[in-house]
């Protein structure tokens, strides 16, 4: 299971106000935590406020402290493909002098413009690319729309010669509490992914589950055993949740995916079980 840390993202206000204040410490301790347990750091500097160069510069100079005390590979998310673009750019010009490199785009998804604008940086730069289940019309609320999606964006990127394996197709997770059939929603189309496009691979972003409802970490914990269960190849979440962590080694021992349960062991030692009292 491939586990992208979400942490490095101006939705947090914290995250925020360290970028715009420059503020490489608070930044880079936290890069060092969420590293000890994530493969890849997505990292997304928001575009609400400020204009396009700032977001470009923001970008360029958050990968920067990144690699200076991380080898963790990044995904590059921003909404504006120029902010992608410089993520690119900055992430190869500072692969030879570190071992650090750019390794996936967030995201792209069935909108014609958005296939012509992320396409092309996808093949320049080699790089794998999340694709969202939607397309000109928003999240499609049945299955076989989120389907027709996924084919759609493979459409487009095979314009660019981009083979379904540089795909990680996202199902898209809404908040059961507004929906309650939206987690069988999201089972089925991923299950429906891998069985016909069994060359991509497959991503949630975990936390909407159970966005509005208490007691989230639990929800959470158990849907991502349920999707790991269905053929799930990678997640977005939190990495400094132990619990999270804990249920990935949990499901990919009981689904026959670590030799010898040395990742559950490894979990073990850390005090990822420990019985609170």
């Amino acid at each position: 299971m491939l586990i992208i840390g979400e942490n490095i993202n101006a939705s947090s206000r914290k995250v925020a106000e360290a970028i715009r204040t420059r503020n490489s410490t608070f930044l880079q301790e936290l890069i060092l935590r969420c590293a000890q347990n994530a493969d890849y750091l997505d990292v997304n500097v928001g575009g609400s406020k400020g204009s396009t160069g700032q977001e470009i510069e923001d970008m360029k100079w958050l990968i920067d402290i990144i690699c200076k005390v991380s080898d963790k590979a990044l995904v590059v998310d921003s909404a504006n493909p120029e902010v992608i673009e410089a993520g690119l750019e900055q992430g190869v010009s500072l692969r030879a002098e570190r071992s650090n490199r750019v390794a996936m785009i967030n995201s792209v998804n069935a909108e014609k413009a958005r296939l012509e604008a992320i396409g092309p940086l996808v093949a320049e730069y080699q790089v794998d690319v999340i694709a969202l289940a939607m397309d000109d019309n928003g999240i499609p609320s049945r299955v076989e729309e989120r389907i027709r999606a996924c084919d759609l964006i493979l459409e487009g990127l095979s314009r660019y010669n981009i083979p379904a394996d540089k795909v990680y197709f996202d199902p898209l997770v809404l908040p059961i509490g507004v929906d309650n059939t939206q987690g069988r929603v999201t089972l089925k189309t991923l299950e429906q992914i891998k069985t016909r496009h069994p060359k991509a691979k497959t991503i949630v972003g975990l936390s909407n589950i159970s966005y509005g409802l208490p007691q989230r970490p639990i929800i959470n914990d158990a849907f991502l055993l349920m999707l790991m269960y269905a053929g799930l190849d990678s997640v977005i979440v939190n990495p400094l949740h132990s619990s999270t962590i804990g249920s990935i080694r949990l499901g990919e021992m009981l689904l026959g995916k670590d030799v010898h349960c040395k990742k559950y062991l490894k979990a073990y030692r850390m005090g990822l079980y420990q019985e609170k009292h």
